[in-house]
């Protein structure tokens, strides 16, 4: 994997996996808001003659000041996300990415999560033994504060009345995600909620 340069820090981009999305599977999203900003997403995001997206699933490595930091953990490896077919059960090259940019998981020092997403947290644990343990175990893990009270097994998402199997379907992944990629974590003792400029 290519180190990027940024004044004395060093980026490396780890994809855990790509695939296409059909603009159909984003039905929120106008055509003509699509298609008036094309010229930002092509050709690397968007290809506007198959109306597909391009999407990966990625963390950022960034090397600065001694510290080894990962951003967004991706999707992980042995989950059960049966409201997300795309995502259940994936066995991906993610650790075997990381190492070959040269990436020692036990010397990461902080994950960042961006948000509690089951595209952004994934990695922030392994399955070992049948427990989930923490990928990073000498590393702090900053979670949005907001994200982890509004998650958590008694939070406004938990506790939210769903209408429709859909609703509930993603009611219940949110409670699988919260459950192994985030609560593990704060039980090791090695999760650090931030809000505001932390």
């Amino acid at each position: 994997m290519k180190r990027l340069p940024l004044g004395r820090a060093g980026v490396v981009r780890v994809v855990e996996f790509q695939f296409d999305l059909g603009t159909k599977s984003l039905p929120r999203t106008p055509e003509t808001a699509r298609r008036e900003n094309a010229d930002l997403l092509v050709p690397d995001f968007f290809d506007p003659d198959t109306d597909r997206w391009h999407i990966a699933i990625q963390s950022w490595v960034i090397e600065v000041d001694g510290l080894t930091v990962v951003v967004d953990t991706g999707v992980g490896n042995d989950r059960s996300r049966p409201h997300m077919s795309p995502r259940d059960h994936l066995n991906t090259g993610f650790l075997a990415a990381l190492q070959s940019s040269g990436i020692d998981r036990h010397a990461v020092d902080v994950v960042v999560n961006t948000h509690i997403h089951s595209d952004h947290v994934g990695w922030n644990t392994m399955l070992d033994n049948g427990s989930w343990v923490p990928t990073f175990p000498n590393a702090r893990y900053l979670v949005p504060a907001n994200d982890y009270h509004h998650f958590q097994p008694d939070g406004p998402a938990a506790r939210q009345p769903t209408h429709t199997e859909a609703e509930q379907a993603q009611q219940h992944g949110n409670q699988l995600v919260f459950a192994d990629s985030v609560l593990p974590v704060a039980d090791s003792g090695q999760l650090v909620e931030w809000s505001d400029d932390y």
